[in-house]
This record gives structure tokens, C-alpha cells and sequence, in this order.
């Protein structure tokens, strides 16, 4: 081991500024001038107060000579702590100062002086602390997004996707409207409006980045009037109350945020597909080893993805089936993710499913190939996890066609209309390299012919939006409410 005397202190507990700060204490706490201290030390005034002033690292070797002409030890001076209030005070406005937000505020660093109070240091440092913690907030990065896409996903799988008090306000609210079981009706979802105090109001200017829009102040609920060819206006209305419903306040943080969007999907889910009337349902198909997402989709009339949803919460509890759902876009990627029967989905570092490249092996992906839109199609997939059967349809949306799949467990097959589907896949995607990579023959011909403009998805790389509800231009909606608003 090689010892080298002259090198600049590097420390593990302290840094340069706290050296200093705890150097000039100990000084002036031995009434010594600074230009004792330098005679003291054979070194010039200025040197030393670079060294005070944390703007030069001491050597070694001087550091164990301030200390003997500070009656002290070298272990003392290297300690992390400051020794007072007000030296932890000024180190870290110090700091502050020299770092981004100052900087971006246009503050440009200036002396500390002894005239100044504690007070208002306190205050710069509180301000400082609250201009960070609010962009950090207003600048959610994907990455945030997806560790709290993760947390409430597991959430998800504790509770076999099924939330109790959801489906209690679910049946409270259809219960206070007579609603006597089976499909909602438009006017069934206009009597929940009303009941709530709401009036609906549909109107072609909707702000584009809104599915709707509450005006709380006047009661009233506006809605687009332009129904998408595969939209349900019940769905919208139904969404737009939910979140009354639940009591949503502004959401502070993007944690927040998505759950309280997944508990407003999920309430509309409950609303749309009553949980007393569609577990007798499933629990006679099941007894006639008869389910079909198709036939709960058609009794209920839904879209083919909210009745997989509404199947995911009712599955496990209901019926002791585990299950997953997965929904993927045409270029392959995972948009929605649920499981709780063990399949491995991909995920990053992070474990985050949504925005991995789904097999090309799966269900999933394998759909779209298949020239048969009308009906739906079954597959078993050998997966390194076990034998899996699924569900599958593609659906079109303003994004491009999506798949919607559901899937089981080879065991619980037998309860399932499909069962039979000769389609046989094999996919290695959690073990090996599968279809992640090209065939060798491909790859040698193109790997260095070939450069790709990616189209990089709008907010991979974007901060999130600022402001109160990520995605909401707030201008357009406060400007729409206003030009709205009943007047007199």
C-alpha cells in the first residue's frame, strides 16, 4: 500500500466547505487572527482563506499542521458535523448557491456576512427547498411514472384486482337509481348524473387533451359531441362522475394520479358490469365450462377490453380462477399489464411491464396476423413458467390497433370456450434470447445496412406535464369552462 502524502484530503464524511467552516470556528474560538494562523502555519493569509472559505482542498500534510497550531487533531477537523447552527446554516446556503435551481433563478452567489440573521438564512434555504420540491414535482420523469406504475400494479396483485369498497359504492349508486341489474342505459347513466346533481351538457369544443370536463361550480358535466365510431358515451359519463363519486381531490403527486385513475376505471367497470348480477353470470358459464369474454362483452354491452378488465376483478374472487390481461399495441408494445397467475411478463430494472416489446410468440402479438378479425382467437403458449391459454382480439383506436388478451393458467383451461384451439405456441422469452433477436441469417445480412428513423413515443424522453393534472392543458379547460359557464 502506497501512502500519498501531498494529496488533496478526500474524505468520506466531510467535503472541502466543512473543512473550512470548522477550520475558521476553531480559529476564531482561540481569538487567533487569520494572519496569526497563517504565520502559524508558514503560509499566506490568502491561501488560507481560499481553504476557509472551502474553495481550495487542504493537503495532508497542512491539514496535520493546522491542527497542531489549533491545539486540535486531524480527526476533529475531518469530522462531518459543523459545530454550530449557524455554520450548518451558512454551508448550506453555500451549497445552495452554487447549485442549479440559484442558478436558474438568475441568483448569483454572494457573501454571507455576520450581520446577517439566522432568520433569513433560514428563509432563503426554506425557499430554495420549496422551489426544488415543486419541480421535482412538476417534472415527474418516465421513470417516476413507471416505479409508481410498478407499486400500484403489485397493489393490484395483493387484491386480485378486486377492491370490496369500490364495488359497494358501485352497487350504493346504482342501487339509489333503481337500476335492476344487467346492461346500463344511457338514461340510467343520465339518472346517476342527476342524482349526484350533474347536468349534462355536449358540446363539439371540448378541450382536446379532456374526455370531459366538470364544471363543480354550476353542476354541470360536459361531454364531447362527437361520440368516436368505437366509443360509448355511457363510458365517458360514467368516468367523469366516478371521480365525484370517489371524493378525488387534486392529485399531489403522479403516484396519485394514477391511482385515482385506476380507481375511476374501475368504479365505471362496476357500474357498467354490476358485480352481484355478472358473478351469477360467470358462476353459471363456469358450471357449464362455458366462459367467454365475448358473451360477458355482449350481456353487458361493453367494449371488448372493459369486459377483460371488469373479468380481471372478478375472476379470482369469484371464481378461483388466477389470471392476466394484456394489452399491446400493433408495433409490439405492452400499454396495460395485469397478472396474479405467475406468467412472466418483461419488464425493466425497475419491474415496469408497460413500454416492453411483448413476444412475438404470444397471443398477444400473434392476433394481429391472423386474417379472421370477426371471431376471436385462442392459443396455448409453452412459456418457461409453464403452459398458458389465451384469449385474444384487436381492436382499433385513435393510436393504432391494439390487442386485448386474456389468459390462464393451462389447469384452469377447462372452464373456458376456446379450450379446444388447436394453435400451439413456444416462447422462451424469460429465459432466453427468444425472438429479441433477429434470425442470424437476417442479422448478418442487414446489421450494418440498415439505420432506422425511430419514431420515439411523445413522452419518453418529456418531462410530464406540468401543472395540476398531468396531460391537461389547463389554459384550454379554465378558458372552455369560462366560455361556458351560465351567465346572469
Amino acid at each position: 500500500m502506497t501512502i500519498v502524502e501531498d494529496a488533496p484530503v478526500e474524505p468520506d464524511t466531510a467535503d472541502a466547505l466543512t473543512i473550512g467552516r470548522r477550520i475558521r470556528q476553531l480559529r476564531t474560538a482561540r481569538g487567533m487572527t487569520l494572519d496569526d494562523l497563517a504565520a502559524a502555519v508558514d503560509r499566506a493569509p490568502s491561501q488560507l482563506s481560499m481553504i476557509e472559505t472551502g474553495k481550495r482542498e487542504p493537503r495532508l500534510t497542512l491539514l496535520r499542521t493546522i491542527a497542531r497550531a489549533l491545539g486540535t487533531t486531524i480527526d476533529a477537523l475531518l469530522e462531518a458535523e459543523p459545530l454550530d447552527e449557524r455554520a450548518t446554516l451558512e454551508i448550506a446556503l453555500e451549497r445552495a448557491m452554487k447549485g442549479q435551481t440559484f442558478r436558474a433563478l438568475g441568483i448569483e452567489p454572494f457573501r454571507i456576512g455576520k450581520s446577517v440573521p439566522n432568520e433569513a438564512l433560514q428563509a432563503l434555504l426554506a425557499l430554495q427547498g420549496e422551489v426544488e420540491r415543486l419541480n421535482d414535482e412538476r417534472s415527474a420523469t418516465p421513470e417516476e411514472a413507471r416505479r409508481a406504475n410498478v407499486e400500484l400494479r403489485h397493489l393490484m396483485r395483493r387484491q386480485d384486482n378486486h377492491f370490496a369498497e369500490l364495488e359497494t359504492q358501485a352497487r350504493s349508486i346504482l342501487d339509489a337509481v333503481d337500476h335492476p341489474g344487467g346492461p346500463l342505459t344511457q338514461r340510467t347513466a343520465s339518472d346517476i348524473a342527476a342524482h349526484l346533481g350533474f347536468s349534462l351538457h355536449y358540446v363539439p369544443d371540448l378541450p382536446p387533451s379532456t374526455r370531459s370536463v366538470v364544471d363543480l361550480k354550476n353542476g354541470r358535466l360536459y361531454l364531447s359531441s362527437t361520440v368516436p365510431a368505437k366509443g360509448d358515451s355511457r363510458t365517458a359519463v360514467l368516468q367523469a362522475l366516478s371521480s365525484r363519486i370517489l371524493g378525488h381531490a387534486e392529485p399531489r403527486s403522479y403516484a396519485e394520479f394514477l391511482r385515482q385513475r385506476v380507481e375511476t376505471n374501475y368504479l365505471t367497470g362496476a357500474l357498467l358490469i354490476p358485480e352481484d348480477h355478472a358473478v351469477a353470470f360467470l358462476q353459471d358459464a363456469k358450471s357449464r365450462r362455458a366462459i367467454s369474454i365475448e358473451d360477458l362483452r355482449d350481456a353487458y354491452s361493453v367494449s371488448y377490453e372493459t369486459a377483460a378488465h371488469r373479468f380481471t376483478n372478478l375472476a379470482t374472487q369469484h371464481l378461483d380462477i388466477p389470471v392476466h390481461f394484456l394489452k399491446v399495441h400493433e408495433s409490439g408494445t405492452i400499454t396495460k399489464a395485469y397478472e396474479n397467475d405467475d406468467v412472466n411478463f418483461p419488464s425493466d430494472r425497475l419491474g415496469s411491464i408497460e413500454g416492453q416489446m411483448c413476444c412475438r410468440k404470444w397471443t398477444s402479438r400473434v392476433v394481429f396476423d391472423i386474417p379472421d378479425k370477426f371471431n376471436p382467437y385462442y392459443q396455448y403458449t409453452d412459456t418457461g413458467n409453464g403452459t398458458y391459454w389465451c384469449t385474444a382480439r384487436v381492436e382499433p383506436s385513435s393510436e393504432g390497433a391494439h390487442s386485448v388478451s386474456v389468459g390462464v393458467r393451462f389447469e384452469d383451461t377447462k372452464w373456458f370456450i376456446g379450450r379446444d384451439s388447436p394453435n400451439r405456441g413456444i416462447s422462451r422469452h424469460s429465459v432466453e434470447v427468444c425472438c429479441r433477436r433477429a434470425p442470424a441469417e437476417l442479422e448478418g445480412q442487414w446489421r450494418d445496412q440498415a439505420w432506422p428513423n425511430v419514431r420515439t413515443p411523445r413522452t419518453l424522453l418529456a418531462t410530464l406535464p406540468s401543472g395540476a393534472f398531468p396531460g391537461v392543458d389547463t389554459t384550454d379547460l379554465y378558458e372552455f369552462l369560462d366560455a361556458h359557464a351560465p351567465r346572469g
